[in-house]
């Protein structure tokens, strides 16, 4: 029985689909295969698996086996918006999540507030921006008040010996950034004059450093001038962290000690949010910064973590908290990835004075040279 022309007709789509189906797969898996894996950031994609919820498990495997739709109470979730959510990082209701990769401003919305300090929300996180490089190259004197601030010495004497043989390694990322007051601007409205050749966040490094030797730590400042350093280079500011990069992996070639990296930033906010005042004394709050895009990102969320619930226990209130970014919020790795001791932390923001930005410091070398030396001990009683 010979078929209609209709039925040859439905044939011969079936089998043109089938054979564009087959091409298409054979495309694609040979383009997939191709791919330089510099391109993807696999760690990112394993972050966006892990924050699928279970529903979207549950409904896979319902697929192939109804069972599995029966055995939850709860409340099942459409399979569409599971995948709409989980693909397109995008929020039923949420209309920030819609809009936050194409407005200014509203990208800061994709980090993970992994730990929130109080006051901490998305309309005060910390953000990365600079003037132009020329501005960044200036040179200005400290203010008087600060520079005496400053130069007070501490009646504490060093220890005689080391308490560890494991050294702090601090360097500056962006060391053009500082502080209105230091600079004599106090309380100028324009926040983008915090910024100094000179006058800046490397200060507060030196002052770190020298704190922890009091606690027996030893420690190596790097006091680049990373808008000189770029300027020769022809690089603009965006390329900070992978100028500081070679910085830091010098440093490690040169000297074996070096166990803890910690690259200190000023924030870009004002100081009702940075400055709080514990035990009667003004402090300029802390910010704990880890990649999301870092081959250490456990490491170094586990790291400010620890630091996090210390300085907190002890200081109520000075930590604003631990703060994940990814590529799309920032530089996403900033060079933790040379070490699983690493941090980025900002100190205060651009209208803390010298003294609140001492007593940070002392606390900060406090906690850090305790879990340094807890650390050593542990470890010690392993072996």
């Amino acid at each position: 029985m010979k078929s209609s022309g209709y039925e040859q007709m439905f044939i011969s789509r079936i089998a043109f689909l089938f054979i564009f189906t087959v091409l298409l797969s054979f495309t694609i898996a040979s383009s997939i295969s191709t791919i330089n894996k510099e391109w993807i950031n696999f760690r990112e994609f394993d972050s966006n698996i892990q924050t699928l919820p279970s529903q979207f498990f549950v409904k896979l495997l319902e697929f192939e086996n109804g069972y599995f739709g029966q055995t939850s109470s709860e409340k099942q979730e459409s399979f569409t918006k599971l995948v709409i959510e989980s693909t397109l990082q995008f929020k039923y209701g949420d209309l920030r999540s819609f809009f936050g990769h194409e407005l200014p401003g509203l990208s800061l919305y994709h980090s993970d507030i992994l730990i929130s300090g109080e006051g901490t929300d998305y309309t005060n996180l910390p953000h990365e921006s600079a003037p132009p490089l020329d501005v960044l190259l200036q040179e200005r004197e400290m203010a008087q008040k600060e520079l005496e601030e400053f130069n007070k010495e501490n009646p504490k004497t060093p220890p005689v010996n080391p308490a560890t043989d494991k050294k702090v390694f601090i360097y500056h990322s962006h060391s053009f950034e500082s502080y209105l007051p230091l600079l004599g601007l106090t309380g100028d409205p324009d926040m983008d004059k915090a910024v100094d050749s000179k006058t800046n966040i490397t200060l507060v490094g030196e002052l770190l450093g020298k704190e922890l030797e009091q606690y027996g730590i030893s420690a190596i400042v790097d006091k680049t001038n990373m808008g000189q350093e770029l300027k020769k280079k022809g690089w603009g500011t965006n390329q900070s962290y992978a100028l500081s990069r070679g910085i830091v992996q010098s440093a490690m070639a040169t000297d074996s000690g070096i166990d803890f990296i910690i690259d200190l930033h000023r924030d870009g906010v004002r100081k009702e949010i940075t400055t709080a005042t514990i035990h009667n004394k003004p402090y300029a709050r802390v910010f704990f910064i880890v990649g999301k895009a870092s081959a250490n990102f456990e490491q170094s969320f586990a790291l400010a973590q620890a630091l996090n619930e210390s300085i907190e226990s002890q200081y109520p209130g000075i930590s604003r908290g631990v703060l994940a970014k990814g590529l799309d919020q920032g530089n996403g790795v900033y060079n933790q990835d040379l070490s699983e001791n690493s941090l980025l932390i900002e100190v205060g923001g651009v209208d803390n004075d010298m003294k609140e930005l001492k007593n940070t410091v002392e606390a900060l070398a406090k906690v850090l040279s305790d879990h340094i030396i807890n650390a050593e001990k542990v470890n010690a009683s392993d072996e």
